[in-house]
C-alpha cells in the first residue's frame, strides 16, 4: 500500500491573514491524521508575505499537541543558517515530548531572498560547502556519538532521547542526494520544485548509498503538488489558483494565493502560457481515480512506497476535500 503524506507551507490566501493560515494548517493536520496520512511536514520560508510557516519547530510542537498518531516534522529545517547543536537540542526535546512521532527534514536552500539570508546569519557568510559537516554534526549530537577528537565531543544535546527522529535530507537536485547517500540518510526529492531528472537522482542515491548505523538501507520519497475534486473540471478550476500563484511567485510578484475569480480571468502572455505549461509537470490535477493512478505511477517511477502531497489553492475547504478524496481513493482512513 502506498503511503500518503502531506507537506504544508501555511499559504496565505488573498483577503486572509497569517493567523488564519496557521489555524488552517492545524485543521489540515488533524484531518490528515483522521484520513490515515502517514506524516505531515511544515516548511521554512522567510520574509514572505504569502507563506506563514517560518519556524517548523514551533509548528511541530503545536500540531503534535493537537494530534496523537501522525508523524509531524520539518520540510525542512534549513541547516546552513543554524548551529547543528541547537537544532539537535530542539529535536531531542520534541522527540521526548512526542516519542516516535517526530521527523527531521533537513534542507540547504536559503528559504528566502538574499536579505533574509543575511539577516538569519546576522551578517556572517553562509558556506554551503560546510553543509555535509553540519549534517554529520547534527546526527552526532542527536545520537550522542560525536567522533573522538571532535571539538564538541564533551557537549551533549540534552535532553537525550531514546530514539533518533526520522531524518531526511531534502533536495531538488543530485547535490543533496549525493550528500544523503554519502552520509547514509533517507532522501526526499522535491518534484514540485524540479520535475526533471528526479528518478535518475534517486537511482544514483540508491546505487551510491553508504549504510550508516542508524539508516542501514536507502530510503527515498518524492513530493508533488496535487489537486483533487469530484470531477476533472472542478479540479482544474481549483488548481487555476495554484497555477497563477506559481507564475506570480516566479515573477517576484505577490505570493498571496489568488482568488478563483482572479485566476480564471487571468489571460497569460505567450511566455507566461509556456511557463504555465511547464509547471504542469510539477503537479497532478484531476478526479480521485486519475489522481490515484498518477500518484501510483509517480511512486513507480521513483521506486518509492511513499508520496508527499502539497496543495496550495485559494479555497481551504476545497483543499480539505482534495485530501479527503485522495485518501478515500486509496482507502487509507476514515471518510465520514
Amino acid at each position: 500500500m502506498l503511503k500518503l503524506s502531506v507537506l504544508d507551507q501555511s499559504p496565505i490566501s488573498e483577503g486572509s491573514t497569517p493567523m488564519e493560515a496557521l489555524k488552517n494548517s492545524t485543521r489540515l493536520a488533524v484531518e490528515a491524521e483522521r484520513l490515515g496520512y502517514h506524516r505531515i511536514w511544515f516548511a521554512e520560508h522567510h520574509d514572505s508575505s504569502g507563506l506563514a510557516s517560518v519556524s517548523p519547530e514551533i509548528m511541530i510542537a503545536h500540531v503534535a499537541a493537537k494530534t496523537s498518531t501522525i508523524h509531524v516534522g520539518s520540510g525542512g529545517v534549513l541547516l546552513p543558517h543554524y548551529s547543528p547543536y541547537k537544532v539537535a537540542e530542539n529535536f531531542n526535546l520534541l522527540e521526548n515530548l512526542y516519542p516516535g512521532r517526530i521527523d527531521l527534514g533537513i534542507g540547504r536552500a536559503p528559504g528566502g531572498m538574499p536579505g533574509a539570508t543575511w539577516a538569519l546569519n546576522d551578517g556572517a557568510r553562509r558556506d554551503l560547502n560546510d553543509f555535509p559537516r553540519k549534517v554529520r554534526d547534527l546526527i552526532g549530537f542527536l545520537n550522542d556519538q560525536l567522533p573522538e577528537g571532535h571539538q564538541y565531543k564533551t557537549v551533549r544535546a540534552t535532553p537525550l532521547a531514546e530514539r533518533l527522529p526520522e531524518i531526511y535530507l531534502l533536495g531538488s537536485s543530485d547535490g543533496s542526494a549525493g550528500i544523503a547517500a554519502d552520509i547514509g540518510t533517507p532522501f526526499m526529492f522535491a518534484h514540485f520544485i524540479n520535475p526533471h531528472g528526479g528518478s535518475e537522482v534517486v537511482r544514483s542515491y540508491r546505487a551510491n548509498y553508504r549504510p550508516s548505523e542508524w539508516f542501514p538501507e536507502p530510503k527515498a520519497s518524492v513530493c508533488i503538488f496535487a489537486v483533487c475534486a469530484e470531477t476533472d473540471e472542478e479540479a482544474e478550476r481549483q488548481a487555476s489558483t495554484l497555477r497563477y500563484w506559481m507564475l506570480k511567485a516566479a515573477q517576484g510578484k505577490s505570493v498571496l494565493l489568488p482568488t478563483l475569480e482572479e485566476a480564471e480571468h487571468f489571460v497569460p502572455s505567450e511566455w507566461e502560457h509556456e511557463q504555465m505549461k511547464e509547471n504542469e509537470t510539477r503537479m497532478i490535477v484531476g478526479n480521485p481515480q486519475k489522481v490515484k493512478r498518477e500518484l501510483e505511477n509517480l511512486a513507480a517511477v521513483y521506486q518509492t512506497d511513499e508520496v508527499m502531497i502539497l496543495t496550495n489553492i485559494f479555497d481551504f475547504e476545497a483543499k480539505l476535500r482534495s485530501f479527503r478524496l485522495i485518501a478515500k481513493a486509496f482507502q487509507t482512513g476514515t471518510f465520514y
